[in-house]
């Protein structure tokens, strides 16, 4: 072993195919989804087909796992989407949990639950803000208000709050990259054609 890689190491690389992106025909809304969705299906395509083993591999100084990384992303999709956008509750696994207590319960269960578990809480959640923001979208546009204020009384915007979950599926995927490629050499920027969340 070399750098935590097997003699003969050849990096897996996903076809170079070109991945979805908006068209010039497309509106705001089919932008913004369509980004989000791409940044999703990477994102999933770098963490999936992995076993215990692999969703708990480390590198680096960072005890940041897949298994974790998965669950922490499905947690901001409730909180970001379903909780701030649309102004519902949590839902299950996460109102059962004490984050004053254990603030990085999803990073620590994450890294221990079967791959099956996190993938479905991961799906689920997924599933739900794709539900949520469709309703979110034809009630109050991009332009209409979240659910929630900002400390300084400030209240984003649809669109600004898509734009950050876009955000957070870039940075997460990026982690994701690193991990991943010391887990298996996969790397490439986007899912192959044929892979589906």
């Amino acid at each position: 072993m070399s750098g935590g890689r097997a003699a003969g190491y050849a990096p897996i690389m996903s076809e170079a195919v070109p991945q979805p992106s908006p068209s010039a025909a497309s509106t705001e809304v089919e932008s913004l989804l369509s980004v989000l969705e791409r940044n999703r299906r990477t994102f999933a395509w770098k963490t999936s087909g992995l076993d215990e083993k692999g969703l708990r591999a480390t590198t680096a100084a960072s005890a940041m796992t897949l298994g974790g990384l998965v669950k922490h992303v499905a947690l901001v999709e409730a909180d970001w989407l379903a909780v701030k956008l649309a102004g519902k509750e949590y839902g299950a696994p996460w109102d059962a949990v004490d984050f004053d207590a254990e603030p990085d319960w999803e990073w620590r269960t994450g890294a221990l639950d079967s791959p099956e578990d996190v993938y479905a809480v991961w799906r689920d959640a997924v599933e739900r803000s794709r539900e949520l923001v469709a309703e979110i979208i034809k009630e109050r546009g991009l332009d209409g208000p979240a659910s929630f204020t900002w400390p300084d009384g400030r209240t984003p915007t649809v669109r600004a709050m898509l734009l950050d979950m876009v955000e957070e599926y870039a940075r997460h995927t990026g982690h994701a990259d690193i991990l991943r490629e010391a887990v298996d050499g996969r790397v490439g920027e986007g899912a192959p054609e044929d892979f589906t969340i």
